[in-house]
């Protein structure tokens, strides 16, 4: 029976570490061990990095097409406001000439310049003071132009999408330039003065059109911008065209009777006209009975004879 001893297992390991290749076997398997903890730490590392970047690309991540979208539809919610601001009290002195309107509106929406009178293609707003104000977008926008006309002052014109344009003339200061994104309630200017609407002092000519149609702003103050989007011009042309029509006929038919703008005269003639059949009816009369009488008394005469 063969015996195990410990010294046996000593000088085992023994006899192995004195063999020339052991110790540059270990240090190669330890040179690999470290060469693959730095590779793999090094790349747990760079797989950190591009998370921590992706994350913030995350969070910055806003896409044009859907901000756009999301703004169109907030400019859609928007009310369209009068271009000036809550707390000062204004009214509309000059409206908008508008054919369906009846004779006393139309009769505010005329302009008078060079004495002759002219359709009002918008509204003047002027403070109850008559001082300068504050005027500001009526809806969020981008300034297409920036001018000074020689009969309308100052002018701000600005688009809204959709085909929707809105103008502000006879400013005093521009506070806004070509190019610049406005949002609604943002101050555009002041309320001056200009030529072609002297009689409404200082004031803001405000217009709305729609394509190349200019709409009565009154009738979408406090309405959503989608109302006039949807808004069929095409029906507005073609009142106001009939309108049109219908007056130039009303000049023209020579069977209608044509008022008299001074009807005492009426009465004067038709009093004197129930005189003269009434002194006419006496004198038929007075001569009938003088008839009469020369009749009766020849008569007489033949029977005496």
């Amino acid at each position: 029976m063969k015996e195990n001893f410990p010294n046996e297992s000593k000088n085992k390991w023994t006899r192995i570490f004195k063999k020339k290749w052991v110790f540059p076997a270990l240090y190669i398997m330890l040179a690999a061990f470290l060469l693959t903890a730095v590779l793999w730490y090094q790349n747990l590392e760079r797989k950190l990095s591009e998370g921590m970047e992706d994350l913030n690309q995350t969070e910055d991540y806003n896409p044009e097409p859907y901000d756009e979208e999301a703004e169109s539809v907030l400019q859609q919610k928007e009310i369209i406001k009068m271009p000036v601001t809550d707390d000062v009290q204004t009214e509309i002195v000059t409206k908008f000439f508008d054919y369906s309107a009846d004779q006393e509106d139309q009769e505010k929406g005329l302009n008078l310049y060079n004495n002759r009178y002219y359709q009002s293609k918008g509204i003047d707003i002027a403070s109850d003071d008559g001082e300068s104000f504050d005027v500001v977008a009526s809806l969020s926008g981008t300034v297409m132009e920036v001018k000074e006309d020689p009969l309308l002052g100052n002018v701000v014109i600005m688009e809204h999408g959709g085909d929707i344009t809105t103008y502000y003339a006879s400013l005093g200061e521009i506070e806004v330039t070509s190019g610049a994104k406005v949002k609604q309630g943002d101050k555009i200017g002041t309320a001056g003065k200009n030529l072609f609407g002297q009689e409404s002092g200082t004031h803001v000519h405000f217009e709305i059109r729609k394509g190349d149609m200019e709409v009565n702003p009154e009738d979408f103050f406090n309405e959503p911008l989608s109302v006039l989007e949807q808004f069929n011009v095409e029906d507005q042309q073609n009142d106001s065209d009939e309108k049109k029509e219908s007056d130039s006929d009303d000049e023209k038919d020579p069977e209608k009777p044509v008022p008299n703008p001074n009807p005492n005269e009426d009465e004067d003639e038709s009093d004197d006209n129930s005189d003269k059949e009434n002194n006419d009816s006496e004198s038929d009369k007075e001569d009938n009975q003088q008839d009469e009488a020369e009749d009766n008394q020849e008569v007489s005469l033949a029977n005496i004879a």
